[in-house]
């Protein structure tokens, strides 16, 4: 048998060559790690006249089928993986650079990194070369390793030319051309993961498009078939680039309107979204790197409501169904009272009652009720029928996400600019737009599991707020140096300059610090990565603002006015007659008050924690600031699907001696539940607790901890794994009284059947079967034994961070 080696030559197999190289590579990994097993599972698959390339791939490839029994098999999977790139890049980032400048091999006559660029690399090769520590990418688990391969580096033809260091070389160069010193600093924060930039800026940076900006908010121009069309046209050219869209719908007249230019009657927004949705299926994101992404938000007074609610579900005519949308609803305080009452609601035409989607609070409550004193309605319906229709469409599809409009616009710094209309694709991002101006949110998220102290079970504050300073810098960078394709987005951005800085790992923290999820301690710790988050962003921007001045909307924002956050949030809680928001007393609240007074900010808005779907698949981290799905799950990729158990837990069970291949067998025969396993000490079971069993109640009560430090909004999604109408309606209605502006992102279900295992012994799914899981609170009324999928979202189609 023989290998055909990166020259083309043949060369006889020797297993002790291969045997060695996995060696070497397991530095600093578990005992538990087996080089002997993988080397003869490799030399199994092996045939003859392999390529060097091919065997790197089948090691890596044999290693992940390993991950189930320690997850260090994930990083050695991975450093093969990238000993394999780097075998087939260019040893420079200057280099690579000049490949993807030069157009051979490419269809275009050049390349696509930015002359600029180019020039400015070329310049400073030397010291940009130098800065490279190539070995930070054998520190990415495989997964993570092998996302970034398949959409992220970047490629010259059909050949990768990119590592992942060199990536974050890029988006470096990108943000901070012409500081070297503020390059270096962006770079190793990134390649040593305490932050990431977001998807768009990850895809784009550097290259002559650099279209950084991850989240679009826009409305109808104009309820006109030139009004409707250059919307869609503005909605394309944001998913050509990989920007996600929320669009506001709520000035399109209804159904059977009539129409007075052309004597005839309004279709009203269904066969309109009909077009929308062909849109995004057409206009993918990025070139085909991920679907298009268009959430529309319509709210609940409109009479087309019912139809819109039908839209995403599976069965009925398909005629009225535009599934690849994602439909949310702008929820007016009104709403919610008329439900709770149990009274009326009225359904109208913005045709016939114009102006609601302009007002809100007590201007809306006025405008409403005068319009149903006067008669001009379409129809009036109990509240309560709307509101089951609505938990009906979320039981079935996910959707629609649930977005209080007055609690947005009570809470913003933006509210001076006029009335907020809409999210964006992920119900984090909240911002001002109008006909003339399309809101832009250029995103990052922070890698919280960086700064715990494992030995001393300690987190460090002090090191967020100093890099966090950092992202803030960065994303106020990019709204100047991002490529804006719309005007109206440009003139947004420029005016008000916001930016959204996110969280991923909240839950590995938790599990760092070996503290339950649902525990006061959690909370406290919780509250106070977001207090220093919001502080620090504030600070740096405060600090920009004393550089380069007020950002030009400032002037009668409630910052102007010394309102921060946390300060509209006392004012809504004091009208509730509630008690004010605790500070945690870690930082000078009065000092920066001083200092944002004589200085003003930079940046009208700055917290937004989003998804982060991909980036932390990218960094290893459970996503933003959700619990963990599952202890063990399947993670795709080209070469297959491999079972994947919760790191951390697998550490604590090897440190306990309970990690085996029979503690294997009963994780998966109860579906990633610890819960039920005799042996596991019931403090593990706490720490491990899955986002199923943990009461929806207290993962909703830390989204309130920290909500008065969000400056936009959260996407919270809820877990339920036996939904009902009763339970529902007690979580949204939790969620809106306690002033949370996003009260829904997804509603995620788990399925009631049990899934069929065809690895595991019939014994164990038997004792597992015998055995009750315990829900969360609000699903005690269904608490029946059962076993549930490993994989169980209903999920339609999850939409990243990143918009």
């Amino acid at each position: 048998m023989y290998i055909i080696n990166r020259k083309g030559k043949q060369e006889p197999v020797i297993v002790e060559r291969i045997l060695n190289r996995i060696k070497s590579l397991s530095y600093g990994l578990s005992d538990l790690i087996d080089a002997s097993r993988i080397t003869n599972a490799v030399y199994a698959g092996m045939f003859s006249g392999i390529s060097s390339t091919e065997l790197d791939e089948l090691s890596a490839q044999e290693c992940a089928s390993m991950i189930g029994i320690h997850p260090d098999y994930s990083i050695l999977a991975a450093r093969i993986a990238a000993s394999n790139l780097f075998k087939n890049v260019v040893k420079k980032f200057s280099q690579s650079i000049e490949l993807l400048y030069d157009s051979k091999g490419l269809t275009t006559k050049k390349g696509i990194i930015a002359d600029h660029i180019y020039k400015y690399v070329m310049e400073n090769a030397e010291v940009l070369d130098n800065a490279i520590v190539k070995e930070r990418d054998f520190d990415f688990s495989y997964f993570g390793f092998k996302t970034m391969e398949k959409s992220y580096l970047l490629r010259s033809g059909k050949k990768i030319v990119e590592t992942p260091q060199y990536m974050f070389m890029r988006v470096a160069v990108q943000i901070h051309i012409g500081d070297l010193d503020k390059v270096i600093e962006t770079y190793n924060l990134l390649s040593q993961k305490y932050f990431i930039h977001a998807t768009p800026t990850l895809f784009n940076a550097a290259t002559r498009f650099p279209q950084m900006s991850s989240c679009y908010l826009l409305q109808m121009q104009s309820d006109s078939i030139d009004g409707i069309y250059n919307t869609l046209k503005q909605c394309a050219i944001i998913s050509k680039y990989a920007g996600g869209v929320g669009l506001a719908i709520h000035k399109i007249r209804a159904h059977g309107t009539e129409i007075q230019g052309t004597n005839g009657i309004s279709n009203g927004v269904i066969p309109m979204l009909k077009v929308f949705n062909e849109t995004a299926r057409y206009v993918d994101q990025g070139g085909g790197r991920r679907k298009g992404g268009f959430a529309v938000y319509l709210e609940p007074w409109h009479s087309d409501i019912f139809e819109f609610l039908e839209l995403k579900k599976n069965h009925g005519n398909e005629e009225a169904r535009a599934r690849d949308l994602f439909y949310a609803l702008w929820i007016p305080d009104l709403f919610m009272k008329r439900v709770d009452q149990d009274s009326h609601w009225s359904l109208m035409c913005p045709h016939q009652s114009p102006g609601l989607h302009e007002v809100w609070g007590k201007n809306f409550e006025k405008l409403y009720e005068s319009y149903e004193k006067e008669g001009r309605y379409i129809k009036q319906i109990k509240a309560r029928e709307l509101w089951m229709a609505i938990l009906v469409t979320q039981m079935e599809t996910g959707n629609p996400y649930m977005v209080f409009k007055d609690a947005a616009n009570r809470k913003s710094n933006q509210q001076n600019l006029g009335t907020i209309q809409s999210s964006n694709l992920c119900t984090e991002v909240i911002q001002y737009t109008s006909p003339d101006e399309i809101a832009i949110c250029n995103l990052a998220s922070i890698s919280l599991p960086k700064y715990v102290n494992q030995k001393e079970f300690t987190f460090d504050y002090k090191s967020l707020y100093e890099i966090t300073k950092v992202v803030t810098v960065n994303l106020n960078k990019v709204v100047d140096t991002n490529f804006y394709h719309l005007e109206e987005g440009k003139r947004s951005n420029m005016l008000h300059r916001p930016i959204g800085i996110g969280v991923q790992g909240l839950a590995d923290v938790y599990q760092l610090l070996e503290l339950p999820f649902d525990t006061k301690d959690a909370d406290i710790i919780n509250q106070r990565i977001f207090e220093t988050i919001y502080f620090a962003a504030l600070t740096a921007s405060c600090e920009l603002a004393e550089k380069f001045g007020t950002y030009p909307s400032y002037e009668d924002s409630p910052m102007s006015k010394g309102l921060l956050q946390f300060d509209l949030w006392n004012l809504e809680r004091a009208e509730k007659n509630l008690p004010p928001v605790q500070l945690s007393g870690l930082w000078d609240w009065d000092e920066l008050r001083a200092k944002i007074k004589k200085f003003g900010i930079h940046n009208s808005l700055l917290v937004a924690p989003m998804p982060t779907a991909s980036t932390s698949q990218i960094l290893g981290n459970c996503e933003s600031f959700e619990p963990y799905i599952s202890n063990i799950f399947s993670r795709r990729v080209l070469s297959g699907e491999f079972q994947v158990v919760n790191p951390h837990l697998c550490k604590k069970l090897v440190q306990l001696n309970l990690w085996n291949e029979e503690m294997k067998q009963k994780l998966i025969a109860h579906e990633g539940s610890i819960q039920a396993i005799d042996e596991i000490p019931s403090y593990v079971k706490a720490i491990f607790k899955t986002t199923w069993e943990i009461k929806q109640k207290e993962y909703i009560n830390q989204s309130i901890s920290r909500a008065p430090f969000i400056c936009q909004s959260q996407s919270l999604s809820l877990y339920l794994r036996n939904p009902t109408y009763s339970n529902m309606t007690s979580m949204h209605f939790y969620a809106w009284r306690n002033g949370l502006k996003t009260g829904l992102y997804y509603l995620r279900t788990k399925s009631a059947a049990d899934a069929i295992k065809f690895t595991i012994d019939p014994l164990t799914v038997r004792v597992a079967s015998s055995t009750s899981i315990s829900g969360s609170a609000e699903n005690s009324e269904n608490n029946s034994p059962r076993i549930v999928s490993a994989c169980p979202l209903k999920k339609p189609d999850a939409r990243d961070d990143e918009s």
